[in-house]
Parts: C-alpha cells; sequence; structure tokens
C-alpha cells in the first residue's frame, strides 16, 4: 500500500460517475477489486499448504525439511514480500508507474507459483518464491495507489471504494486455502500451487482486459529518473545480486539462516530510513518531533506481526499436529485454518469502523490502539496454554476459532489505524518513505515469526506460549505507559 498518501487529486471520469459503474464505483474498480483479490487468492492459497510441503515427508508428498528450517524459510519469505515493496514503489516511482508495474509484477508472481507448481524439489520453491515475493511486493505496493486515482479528493465515494477493495482482499484470502488445500489434500500439492497460478492468471486476464479504463495518473511516472543515473542504479541493482549470489555459493545465506539474514537487513534498511529521515534539513521541528513518535509505533508494531504473523508458522504447525479437524468424519486440510481469520475481518471491519466513528474524538489514541492489539495479541497466546502439549488431535475446533477471533480483534486495533497513523505523521517530503517504514516493520514482524517458529519446536509448547505472549503484553503495557509522551511528540495527532 505504498503511496496511498500520494493520491491523485484529479477528478473521476464523467462514464464512472454513471449508476452502471461498479456498485455505484467507478467502473475501473472492478478491474483493481478483481486483480487484488485472485492476487490474493493465489499468495494465502500456496501459503497455506507451504510450510506443511516443505516439512511432509516424500511419501506425504513434502521435501521432507526439517520443521524448524521450513519455518524460517517462511518467514524469510514473508519478509522479503513487504521488504520488496519498497522496490515496487521505487520502480513506480521513478521509471515505469504504478499501472505498468502492477501488470508485470502480476505476470511475476503467476510465473513464481507456475515454478512451485512444475519444478520439482527445492529448486521449485527458489525459483517460485523468490518470484512471487517480488510480484506480490510490486503489486502490494501499487494496487491501492491505483485505487486512489479513481477518485478526488472529495469525492464522497471513496472511503466505500476503499471498503469495496478490501472486501476482494479478503475475499481472496477466504477462498484461497480453502481450494487450493482441498487440492493439496486430494490430488497433492503440485496441483494445489497450480490453483494459484491459475487464480493469478485469471486476475492477469481480467485486467488487461480492463486497463484501457484505468485514468491517466495511474501511469504517470511521478518522480522520473535522470536518465544520466540510470548506469548508476544499474550498477548498483547488479552488485547487489552478484553480492547475493556470492552468498549463496559460499554458503553463508542458507535455508537455515534465511530468516536471519532477512531480519538484519530490514533492521539496517530501517535504520537508514530513520537516519536520512531525521538529519534531512526539510523537516521542520513538529516533522522531526512527529518522527520520533514513530520510532516506539514501528517496534510496537514489529512485535504485534511477530505474534500474528504466526499463524503461517507455529499455528500451521499446530493445527497439523494439535488440532482436531474432524468434520463430520471427514478430516479437513490444514490450510483451511488460515480462512477463518479472513472471516472476522469482514464481518468485524465494519464493526470497528462504526465503533471509531460513533465515539469521533473520545475514541482512544494511537498508540493505546497499538498499546491493546498487541496485549490482545499476548493473550491470545496465552489460551493456547490450556491445550499446549496435549496429543493428537486434543485441541478443539473451537478453541482454535476463539484463538483466531481474538487474533482478528487484535489485528483490527493495530493495523488500520497503523497505515493511518503513518500517512498521518510522514514529514511532507518523506511521505511515501514513511509508508515503506510502515512496512519495514512488518516485513522485520514476519521474519521474526519464522525464526520463532523454529524455536518452537524445539521448546516445550506451554513454554514457547508463556514467553513470546508474556513479551508481547510487556511490550503493550509499556507503550501504554509512555503514550503521553508519545502523544506529546506526534504534535497534535492523534
Amino acid at each position: 500500500m505504498v503511496g496511498m498518501s500520494r493520491t491523485d487529486t484529479a477528478p473521476a471520469r464523467r462514464d464512472d460517475d454513471s449508476s452502471h459503474g461498479f456498485f455505484g464505483q467507478p467502473r475501473a474498480l472492478a478491474n483493481i477489486f478483481g486483480v487484488e483479490m485472485w492476487e490474493r487468492f493465489s499468495f494465502y492459497g500456496m501459503q497455506g499448504i507451504l510450510l506443511i510441503y516443505l516439512y511432509y515427508s516424500a511419501e506425504r508428498g513434502g521435501l521432507g525439511i526439517d520443521q524448524a528450517t521450513a519455518t524460517g524459510v517462511v518467514g524469510a519469505y514473508g519478509g522479503a514480500v513487504y521488504l520488496s515493496t519498497i522496490l515496487g514503489a521505487w520502480l513506480a516511482d521513478r521509471l515505469f508507474g504504478s499501472e505498468r508495474v502492477l501488470f508485470w509484477s502480476a505476470v511475476v508472481i503467476m510465473a513464481g507459483h507456475i515454478s512451485l507448481a512444475v519444478i520439482p524439489g527445492v529448486a521449485g520453491v527458489l525459483v517460485g518464491l523468490l518470484f512471487v515475493a517480488l510480484g506480490s511486493g510490486g503489486l502490494k505496493a501499487n494496487a491501492t495507489r491505483i485505487v486512489g486515482t479513481l477518485y478526488s479528493e472529495k469525492d464522497p465515494r471513496r472511503d466505500a471504494g476503499f471498503s469495496l477493495f478490501y472486501l476482494g482482499i479478503n475475499l481472496g484470502a477466504f477462498f484461497g486455502p480453502l481450494l487450493t488445500g482441498l487440492l493439496q489434500s486430494t490430488l497433492g500439492f503440485h496441483w494445489g500451487f497450480a490453483l494459484a497460478a491459475v487464480g493469478m492468471a485469471i486476475g492477469l486476464i481480467q485486467y488487461s482486459l480492463g486497463r484501457k479504463r484505468l485514468p491517466d495518473q495511474a501511469r504517470q511516472v511521478p518522480h522520473p529518473l535522470e536518465r544520466s543515473r540510470y548506469p548508476l542504479m544499474i550498477g548498483i541493482g547488479v552488485a547487489g545480486l552478484a553480492v547475493i549470489v556470492v552468498l549463496v555459493l559460499t554458503g553463508l545465506i542458507n535455508a537455515s539462516n534465511l530468516a536471519l539474514w532477512v531480519i538484519g537487513v530490514t533492521i539496517v534498511a530501517a535504520i537508514a530510513y530513520f537516519a536520512v529521515m531525521l538529519t534531512s534539513k526539510l523537516l521542520n521541528a513538529d516533522e522531526r518531533s512527529r518522527l520520533f513518535a514513530f520510532i516506539p509505533l514501528f517496534i510496537t508494531n514489529a512485535a504485534f506481526w511477530t505474534l500474528y504473523q504466526q499463524q503461517f508458522t507455529v499455528v500451521t504447525i499446530y493445527s497439523d499436529k494439535r488440532l482436531n479437524r474432524d468434520l463430520f468424519g471427514w478430516e479437513f486440510p490444514v490450510s483451511w485454518v488460515q480462512s477463518i481469520n479472513p472471516i472476522f475481518i469482514i464481518v468485524l471491519s465494519g464493526v470497528f469502523a462504526a465503533i471509531w466513528t460513533k465515539w469521533g474524538e473520545k475514541q482512544p489514541s494511537t498508540p493505546i490502539k497499538f498499546a491493546a492489539g498487541t496485549v490482545l495479541m499476548g493473550l491470545a497466546f496465552f489460551l493456547f496454554l490450556f491445550w499446549a502439549g496435549g496429543g493428537e488431535n486434543s485441541t478443539p475446533l473451537l478453541a482454535m476459532i476463539g484463538i483466531l477471533f481474538v487474533f482478528t480483534v487484535a489485528e483490527l486495533l493495530i493495523s488500520p489505524p497503523g497505515l493511518s497513523v503513518t500517512t498521518k505523521l510522514a514529514p511532507r517530503s518523506f511521505q511515501a518513505q514513511m509508508v515503506a517504514l510502515y512496512f519495514l516493520s512488518v516485513a522485520l514482524g514476519t521474519a521474526m515469526a519464522g525464526q520463532l517458529g523454529k524455536l518452537f519446536t524445539s521448546v516445550p509448547e506451554g513454554v514457547y506460549f508463556s514467553i513470546i505472549g508474556g513479551l508481547a503484553i510487556a511490550i503493550g503495557v509499556l507503550l501504554a505507559l509512555v503514550s503521553p509522551w508519545v502523544l506529546r511528540l506526534m504534535r497534535g495527532v492523534r
């Protein structure tokens, strides 16, 4: 969602104002709604079966990688997706424009899922995840930006349009794990990956048919790179790729430490972003103060996503080993657990929006929302303690549904307010970079989720859930205690 703060103010075209549009919205919204829905279908569908594909034995169709390494790989991949949003936003801002980057990102995503489907063994995983991570970052960075170009700033349909767009995301996230998991459990993993590729292909085709309806603003390059700097940028890209290749070939980067590398790169990138902005002469006193206020929010957000993204690591393993998945005598696929959260998001998003609207100025400040969301995530991990360490099928499905309900409430307390406050605190000269910083905190948390998943496989479950949950609660409580100080630094932003 990089670029949300750079909303174009050109008026919507006349034909988009007709009653024959997409639920009263611009016709072009259906195009972006569709490509994002199918991208999320393929993304979450593949991710729902990825971890078990890595650690299931060859007899069960998997690669037989040990669980600790497998969780690290999944976490590193998830972190790389959010890291690559920075590249996707830069390519759109400086070279190609959002519309073109989105189109080719979808092509790269489809190629990644095809690689997972047809290339056997570890090679397919490496090629497939690399393509999907790069493509997802590019699409994620630009889809929301393009939606913003469909409306003028004062268009009353804007909020409803973004709500429809968000609905598309969660519809894809709901159906993806259900259908890919069903194919995986009946025909095999590669059929599940193939379905993810088909989903992305459908999204790409429908997007291609409607590209001409998108406004010209979606194709514009906001800050074109000077041609004299092309050789420098190409040189930096080639040098960076060469360094990665050397590190891989020498064994310094391998499957077991991949998550640590992503964590390290993310931390360095975040520090660099903060340093460049805080030392910039373009900032006034209020902007610099607000940037300092973002630091504790960044840390808390990373802690939250460290727990939340364990849906794809620890929760997947737990669902495979402990959850009673019997459904009227039929054991449903592990990946179906990943479809529980999107249902709650679809149902509760409107509820939270109504609550915040009704409370108005009386609603809790952003630091308190962050603190509450992080504490709630910690409490969700404590709920696992009632069933931790049990045998096979010892955790009832209703218990997992209840735990994931708490996950969702925590997410709605911290994720939408997080994106909102990021744009509010952003210095005028660094608005896109602030959104990139937000995604770096998500990248850090996602990679940490993979690294901690490795720990989950080697310590008693009760100990793991207690420590991780307790740390999250401690971070949330600490933020709540210092929230008056953070609010003062925010200089009028709540």
